[in-house]
């Protein structure tokens, strides 16, 4: 079994792992480190620059009472000095997972076809389904049944795997991008089969009228940095204000371009749930990997 975007599981796999992941923190406040992965190591390989991933896998395998290996670029040489196919083929005689955060999504497609233990995408260019795991754990905490959140910004990886799994979640989603940074199509028709594809608008008043919660993420990823110029006057009047936010509760991923997407005043005030957001990432992906355990 490997995780390679949300929709890797089915809807009661959702629930499950996202109940492990509760059990699992709630279990973590009260007694501390478990021995649920006693032994297992997990090799984590890095072609992207990281605070949140690395340290909240490794903290994770170190809580469930495993270990985790840190595999930078100069380390596992992606494209370079070997096939992709085989570094999953010897990677999987040593570890008991193999954790990838990097640029093409193809990466780990392949990674998933030879590895011999499961793989689990850290992030790509085109899904961040960790990070999606995280969220809803985060919305279970702070909200009822029949939730609404709007999505303003850009229709980047963050977003594709989160309206994957609002769909799988089945509460309602509103996403607002600029023309021309819409969320592909192909995952619109994989989130209408799989529940309901979101609303879909370019005006960012509209997409929150009815929300609960607002997400946005940082306008210039990594990698596009020459793109600066050009997308902050693609986004304008898409960043989240005071006065746009209003009562709402504010999700962001991080990390943020305060003055950019969302100011810093928001980011600041009693509405962002962002820190619960990423506290969560620990959580939700103990209760992946000690889900994914249990199966092999």
């Amino acid at each position: 079994m490997n995780f390679r975007d949300i929709d890797d599981l089915t809807t009661d796999e959702l629930t499950t792992v996202l109940d492990r992941a509760g059990t699992i923190k709630a279990d973590y406040e009260e007694s501390g480190a478990s021995d649920l992965l006693d032994g297992q190591t997990l090799g984590m390989i890095f072609e992207k620059p990281s605070t949140r991933t690395r340290v909240s896998f490794e903290t994770g395998m170190t809580q469930l009472g495993g270990h985790a290996v840190f595999l930078g670029p100069d380390d596992i040489g992606l494209h370079g000095r070997e096939p992709v196919k085989d570094i999953a083929r010897a990677l999987g005689r040593y570890v008991d997972f193999v954790m990838a955060r990097v640029f093409d999504h193809d990466d780990v497609v392949e990674l998933a076809e030879y590895s011999e233990v499961p793989v689990i995408n850290a992030l790509t260019d085109d899904a961040h389904p960790c990070q999606t795991l995280a969220d809803l754990l985060t919305v279970r905490e702070h909200f009822d049944d029949g939730v609404s959140v709007a999505w303003v910004g850009d229709g980047n990886n963050v977003c594709q795997s989160f309206v994957l799994g609002a769909a799988m979640s089945d509460f309602e989603l509103t996403v607002a991008t600029p023309e021309g940074y819409e969320v592909d199509e192909r995952v619109l028709d994989r989130a209408a089969e799989l529940g309901s594809a979101p609303a879909v608008t370019t005006d960012p008043e509209t997409a929150v009228t009815d929300a609960d919660a607002v997400y946005t993420d940082v306008w210039v990823s990594m990698g596009q940095e020459d793109e600066r110029e050009r997308k902050l006057a693609d986004f304008e009047g898409f960043q989240i204000t005071r006065e746009l936010l209003g009562d709402r509760a504010l999700m962001h991923c991080l990390p943020a371009h305060r003055g950019e997407e969302v100011t810093d005043a928001v980011l600041e005030s009693d509405n962002a749930i962002v820190w619960d957001q990423a506290e969560n990432r620990l959580h939700a992906q103990k209760g992946l990997m000690a889900w994914l355990a249990e199966r092999e």
